[in-house]
């Protein structure tokens, strides 16, 4: 995919590729990305276990460093932090009130007070946090920790959002509302978000643009528009039969990887065996 001047790439993977040393001999975990994100999308990666997903998230933020190729994203302000991520653990500080925990970013810039009580304040409200504000960690359920993690994100302004399947933990009560949650506050501000899920109905509820990679080493295998108008509500969306028909043909292009990864897996499992 190769964006134009009306989609500006805020993301750019060119040759991007990671290669592991483990014990056994070097490990392709991903290969030949070439990938161009535009502006203010939210784009979506689905593929198999161990196909080097959260390779590809982590190397976008810096935590690893790609074998080969380059990973470039476009800053339009030097005072806001390039990226936030949210992982899938939890990750807040089990020290920290609530509040603090959403306004440790801006803490870190040394935001004015002012600023911190006005911003956190306007998060937690969208992620129905107020009156938790005082709480710890310890006196919260895991999607109410999800969603600290999903404000302490936003208060933070980056200016790109990654998120490592942040609700694969949860229910599908409390996954439904979270999603229904991360799409109200994403069109508020429309940051382009990299979202890395294991589900197809994940994918085709929030995204904009979904890209499908292959078993391992992971390579792109399809790049799917959603063609679904914003704003969206889950419920109403997966009642739909056009919904139904792009997550069986999305299905249709990852049955085939996953089904390789598992039989890589076994293949491992018998050499281990030997």
């Amino acid at each position: 995919m190769i964006a134009t001047p009306a989609e500006p790439a805020k993301i750019r993977f060119e040759d991007v590729g990671k290669t592991f040393a483990i014990r056994s001999g070097p490990l392709v975990a991903v290969e030949e990305i070439d990938l161009d994100i535009p502006v203010g999308a939210f784009f979506v990666i689905v593929g198999p276990s161990g196909c080097g997903k959260t390779t590809l998230l982590r190397m976008a933020a810096g935590l690893e460093t790609p074998t080969r190729g380059t990973i470039t994203i476009g800053r339009e302000r030097i005072d806001r932090p390039g990226n936030s991520m949210i992982f899938q653990g939890d990750s807040i500080f089990p020290w920290m009130t609530v509040f603090d925990n959403a306004a440790y970013g801006l803490r870190m810039r040394n935001a004015p007070a002012s600023e911190i009580d006005e911003v956190v304040g306007h998060y937690l409200s969208r992620t129905g946090l107020t009156k938790f504000a005082k709480a710890y960690p310890h006196q919260l359920s895991g999607g109410m920790k999800q969603r600290v993690s999903i404000a302490r994100a936003f208060a933070n302004d980056p200016e790109v959002l990654l998120m490592d399947e942040p609700f694969s933990a949860l229910d599908e009560q409390n996954k439904t509302l979270l999603q229904e949650e991360l799409l109200r506050i994403w069109e508020e501000t429309k940051k382009t978000v990299l979202f890395i899920t294991h589900s197809v109905d994940e994918a085709v509820t929030l995204g904009d643009k979904i890209m499908v990679m292959t078993a391992q080493p992971g390579r792109a295998k399809a790049i799917i528009d959603v063609p679904f108008p914003r704003p969206r509500k889950v419920l109403e969306l997966r009642a739909t039969p056009e919904y139904g028909e792009l997550v069986y043909n999305i299905w249709g292009q990852l049955r085939d990887e996953v089904l390789a990864a598992k039989a890589g897996e076994a293949a491992e499992a018998a050499g281990a065996l030997r």
